[in-house]
């Protein structure tokens, strides 16, 4: 019996204890409620012992670009820019699209709202305007230069370059029948793209330079800028089986002819202006089209701006130069590119278990580092990038020699990486690691 009265004592203290805490915090005398939630909120550290910082962002990122001092976070319908010393947010604008400019010196950021012509010309560090637009349907945005393309009358389109933070256009031509299909920002272009990766996000370079040739694709036509001088080259009509990518100086027509249940690939190199061939390759495969018979070519081929990724009729993988067609590495059966850039090509071995980096300069393998199976890689002006899974681990290494920039334990996400380190992302926290951070326990 005194063991019920006990228990019952005890709740009832209990209760009285809560209706004390409420009353004081309803008062103002004492409220332990904010610091309950925020322990119970407080998010895992993203790279502990090795993150310069860490913070909490107000979604799921669209993407993330390092440029001029800030960290500039593109979501679904707003932007937000971040410090890069602290993490600390600088400012916050509401947009549609958006996409970043320019490099340290001269970078801003270009955003927009759907439907809506016109943008604005963002300094990243303020998010002051310093330009506007009326008239644009679609921007691209690049490290040295900004296109804006747009259509004041139907059928009668103009395509103008900007310096990122000038005030005139450097040129503007006359593009017709192409706004139709274009709109936002970075609209995809013919031209070469980026190896695919779950753990490191397709943009995670940052804006790269201003290619020589540019592809307008719009009326079952591509009209072939030269962006130097301004001025449209060449303008081609691919066939129903074929595919145009415009890569470094050459205009590659890629041909897909379905045959004896399977697809018979070939590929031809044009030199605009004057549409001469320069080299050309049968049974080249760019993967642009999915296995089967059909043949549909629907995907750009990966590389970098002057580098394609291709397979050869026994299923072996190799690089060639866009220019000449010159074989820059073959691979054996079982070897597998996991990136490409302009210098160096990141190679896995065919026992999975170690990354060649080769440089086109030396014509030779620059350096080797052991990686588990399935490992991941992305290659950035600043550094290439290596995700692994078991044991779970981020690593950036320089391009050229594979030393060790900043290592981290950690299961999320490589957005960006910039001159000075790179950015992760897990669930709603980004953390900046910078480079020299020491490697994790």
């Amino acid at each position: 019996m005194s063991g019920v009265a006990s228990g019952g004592s005890a709740k009832g203290y209990a209760l009285v204890g809560v209706v004390v805490v409420v009353v004081l915090a309803t008062t103002g005398v004492w409220n332990p409620f904010p610091k309950i939630w925020s322990w119970i909120n407080q998010s895992d550290p993203i790279a502990e012992g090795v993150a310069t910082w860490q913070t909490a962002i107000g979604g799921s990122p669209r993407s993330v670009t390092i440029s001029g001092g800030a960290v500039v976070v593109e979501y679904r319908t707003s932007i937000e820019a971040y410090g890069i010393t602290a993490g600390v947010r600088l400012w916050k604008s509401d947009a549609d699209w958006a996409g970043v400019a320019g490099g340290d010196s001269d970078a801003v950021v270009v955003a927009g709202r759907l439907l809506t012509k016109g943008y604005e010309v963002l300094d990243p560090a303020t998010g002051a305007v310093r330009r506007r637009d009326t008239q644009a349907t679609a921007v691209w945005t690049y490290a040295d230069a900004v296109l804006d393309l747009r259509c004041p009358r139907a059928g009668e389109c103009e395509l103008s370059a900007w310096e990122p933070r000038g005030s005139r256009p450097m040129w503007t031509i006359g593009t017709p029948g192409i706004g139709f299909v274009l709109d936002a920002a970075n609209p995809d272009l013919p031209d070469t793209q980026p190896l695919g990766s779950s753990r490191i996000d397709a943009r995670v370079a940052g804006p790269r330079p201003l290619p020589n040739l540019i592809g307008l694709p719009g009326d079952g036509r591509i009209q072939v800028v030269d962006t130097a001088q301004g001025r449209v080259v060449q303008t081609r009509t691919p066939a129903r089986d074929q595919r145009v990518a415009v890569v470094g100086s050459r205009v590659l027509t890629v041909t897909g002819e379905a045959r004896d249940g399977t697809c018979y690939y070939s590929v031809i190199a044009h030199d605009p202006p004057n549409g001469q061939p320069v080299w050309q390759r049968a049974g080249l495969n760019l993967r642009t089209a999915d296995n089967g018979s059909a043949c549909k070519q629907e995907r750009d081929p990966a590389g970098g701006d002057e580098v394609v990724l291709g397979v050869d009729p026994v299923g072996r993988e190799e690089l060639i130069a866009a220019h000449d067609g010159r074989v820059l590495w073959r691979g054996a059966k079982d070897q597998d590119v996991l990136a490409v850039d302009d210098g160096y090509a990141l190679i896995r071995t065919e026992d999975q278990r170690t990354l060649q980096a080769r440089s086109f300069s030396r014509g030779k393998v620059a350096w080797r580092r052991a990686v588990s199976a399935g490992a991941q890689a992305a290659l950035t002006p600043y550094a290439a990038v290596v995700a692994e899974r078991r044991p779970a681990r981020v690593t950036a290494l320089s391009p050229r020699t594979g030393a060790v920039l900043t290592e981290a334990r950690t299961d999320a996400k490589v957005f960006a990486v910039g001159p000075g380190g790179l950015i992760l992302i897990s669930g709603r926290d980004m953390a900046y690691l910078s480079f020299g951070s020491s490697p994790a326990g």
